[in-house]
């Protein structure tokens, strides 16, 4: 079945048109949920002004913090009281809103040690660039970050010079230079290029798609982002995440 696996491409046939119409849904309402969640604006960090041409542009994280890999899931962070699961897609407009409105919060109380966050990357936007698959690539490269020391920046990276949605997206050689430019080592680049875990982003979305407990109370359906916060998932007017990752 190739690269995304027979269970993930069955869920994507079965479901695509409630998936695609629950994102665009999801991405209206984001500025609503935003509203509820994330009392304010804040930024994400600082953009580098040198930037190579044909490259990625590099923006720092607000803060630094560990990751690592666990099975298909990068969790930042160590043991903390709290723990955030974010279900994303690294071309998802409505993932960059919520990258913009409150990565700089969330990056600073992980890595406090207030919270501990769990991204869950997915392939829901597969077929929306062009060429198909940059949401797949994009998963794999965040993982090979978490597992090459430079997830944080690589993150807000992504997000902040995200491409259109319906446009070109990142190659692997563009994921790989600006790997190498955030400090990372030969085994990033390997990591990027051998797709290691594209089958995590396809096995994310499967076991997303089928999950009760992850749909949008507006939409019925999964979309991404879906936030759950100490196992259960945010719907508008649910401030939790506010009092954990305050305003800055």
């Amino acid at each position: 079945m190739g690269r995304r696996g027979a269970v993930a491409e069955a869920t994507r046939r079965g479901s695509r048109v409630p998936m695609i119409v629950g994102i665009v849904v999801v991405a209206v309402l984001a500025v609503v949920i935003g509203g509820v969640v994330f009392t304010q604006r804040t930024s994400t960090g600082s953009s580098d002004p040198e930037t190579p041409a044909g490259s990625i542009p590099i923006t720092r994280a607000g803060a630094q913090f560990p990751t690592q890999v666990d099975g298909t899931v990068v969790v930042a962070g160590r043991s903390a009281g709290h723990t955030l699961d974010v279900y994303e897609d690294a071309l998802c407009p409505a993932c960059q809103q919520f990258e913009a409105k409150g990565g700089a919060r969330i990056a600073k109380v992980v890595a406090a040690g207030k919270l501990r966050a769990r991204y869950h990357l997915v392939n829901l936007l597969d077929e929306r660039s062009q060429p198909a698959g940059y949401s797949t690539l994009g998963a794999n490269a965040l993982l090979c970050g978490a597992e090459n020391g430079i997830f944080p920046d690589l993150h807000v990276s992504l997000y902040t010079a995200q491409p259109e949605e319906g446009g070109t997206g990142y190659t692997a050689d563009q994921l790989i230079d600006l790997g190498q430019r955030l400090g990372a080592g030969p085994a990033y680049a390997d990591c990027v290029r051998s797709g290691k875990f594209t089958q995590a982003a396809a096995t994310n979305f499967a076991q997303a798609a089928k999950d009760p407990d992850l749909r949008h109370q507006q939409t019925g359906s999964f979309g991404t982002p879906a936030l759950v916060v100490d196992g259960t998932m945010l719907q508008p007017g649910d401030d939790r995440l506010d009092r954990i990752a305050p305003p800055l």
